[in-house]
């Protein structure tokens, strides 16, 4: 029987978490053939219980710097050599961590080393900026000591070839998986769409995603475009953070800009279904899994003209892209699909992506394992 490890004490919430707990569904079914031992180190059990995994638990005190690099190269090596053989150890938060094993895999998923963050982040979100800053050198560390490094999209692939001098069969490409069953099990009663032509962008109140560019483009609409019967929604409450106070601050009060809030995962798919038009401005992002989502509805996408929104666009219909530092060029698409005209809507190619390539945790293990 050979062991599987795979480290994630840091995926507690959001799309890692999601990661986590795919990787452990179908480790979880491997597990039944009888040929491999999974253990997997968590921050929490109840998060991701599945059977036929070994779990242990690793819950810092508080969350730090410190706390992180003692656990990835002093605890973590004391631990693939108790459970020595360890014939593959799969760390699926970033880092490369100091362990004792026959083949390592680090999945990054972090984004941040390709951000062009601005001077007023300091002020709303320094530790981002940090991230952004540092994140590279926690990326190289220990890197070449994988037998393969796995990414979600093939930019960040070249990235990492120049950056890193990573040899190109070493990086899996493995896209999210599609969302289409998913979209299709949710029932959504009402049939109905707000009677004002609505945008809806949805993700979480971080500096990065960029809500400002929304926000400025809604009063240009009004204010100089001359276009009132719009509304746009945006799942940010307004108190979360110092970005979200500051954006709420200048742009709460408008009647055009709606501060939602969070949405439950049925409530998100009612936005999806009722709104017209989905903005997403995020100026990075490993994948962009909204995009994913909204395309199951077959409605318009304005998106930030960057690698990652191409490439996770690519073959949808009904798309645009706009300069995220542009919100001029955003009012000007907003107010053509506002007044029924659509024929700046495009469906970027979808492009092969060379091998390795794995498109389910089946497809990835597979090579991980050969």
């Amino acid at each position: 029987m050979k062991t599987i490890v795979i480290s994630a004490v840091n995926l507690k919430v959001g799309g890692t978490l999601t990661i986590l707990r795919d990787c452990l569904r179908y480790l979880s079914i491997l597990a039944e053939t009888g040929d491999y031992r999974i253990v997997a180190l968590v921050y929490q059990k109840e998060l991701v219980s599945f059977p036929n995994v070994e779990y242990v638990e690793m819950q810092w005190p508080k969350k730090n710097w410190i706390n992180r690099l003692w656990c990835e190269y002093v605890t973590m090596q004391k631990i693939s050599m108790r459970l020595s053989p360890v014939h593959l150890w799969l760390s699926l938060h970033d880092t490369t961590p100091n362990v004792l094993a026959e083949k390592r895999a680090v999945y990054c998923h972090n984004p941040f080393p390709y951000y062009k963050w601005n001077v007023r982040e300091w002020l709303f979100t320094p530790k981002i900026v940090l991230f952004s800053l540092f994140s590279k050198y926690a990326y190289q560390k220990n890197i070449y000591k994988n037998t393969c490094v796995i990414v979600q999209q093939e930019w960040i692939k070249r990235e990492f070839i120049r950056d890193f001098g990573l040899q190109e069969e070493t990086i899996i490409v493995a896209p999210p998986s599609s969302t289409d069953e998913k979209v299709d099990n949710l029932i959504i009663a009402s049939t109905l769409q707000h009677e004002e032509y609505s945008f809806l962008f949805a993700s979480s109140p971080n500096s990065h995603k960029n809500f400002e560019c929304i926000c400025r483009a809604a009063k240009i609409l009004k204010e100089q475009l001359g276009i009132d019967d719009f509304r746009v929604y945006i799942t940010i409450k307004g108190d979360e953070n110092k970005y979200a106070k500051w954006l709420f601050r200048k742009w709460g009060k408008g009647a055009n800009v709606e501060f939602i809030g969070f949405l439950g995962r049925k409530s998100l798919y009612e936005y999806y279904h009722l709104s017209h038009c989905m903005i997403f401005p995020s100026k990075v992002e490993t994948w962009g899994l909204p995009i994913t989502e909204f395309a199951a509805f077959n409605k318009p996408m304005l998106l930030a003209n960057l690698p990652y929104s191409h490439e996770t666009a690519a073959g949808c219909n009904k798309v645009a892209f706009f300069d995220p530092d542009d919100p001029q060029e955003l009012a000007i698409q907003m107010k053509k699909l506002i007044q029924g005209d659509d024929r700046f809507l495009t469906t970027p190619e979808k492009k092969e992506i060379p091998p390795p390539v794995a498109w389910s945790w089946r497809e990835l293990f597979d090579i991980l394992l050969k």
